[in-house]
């Protein structure tokens, strides 16, 4: 289930989307993908597409969430070092994607 919500400025995008528990991948549509970048920053999750699909993951890829979401790839072989570290997956587009594609 995807959820779609309309919002008045950027603040309450970011107001709408942190205040959940859960951080797993955040997608962004934009004329801009800078400011998408920006929007992407404010908001915690473990992969960010800005005007691309979400199809578009890797299988090799690092996946996982922050919060309560994600497959446990945060912890593992590398516990110590992965718990004082964040990674991020962004893709970026400068146009937004064609369906279908």
């Amino acid at each position: 289930m995807a959820q779609v919500r309309s919002f008045a400025d950027l603040d309450e995008a970011v107001d709408l989307a942190t205040a959940s528990p859960y951080g797993l991948s955040l997608g962004i549509v934009t004329a801009d993908p800078a400011r998408g970048l920006d929007l992407a920053d404010r908001i915690p999750t473990g992969i960010v597409h800005i005007n691309d699909p979400t199809v578009n993951d890797e299988a090799v890829a690092p996946f996982g969430g922050v919060g309560t979401s994600g497959t446990g790839s945060r912890v593992g072989g590398d516990a110590n070092l992965e718990a004082f570290t964040d990674l991020r997956w962004t893709t970026v587009r400068g146009d937004v994607a064609r369906y279908p594609f």
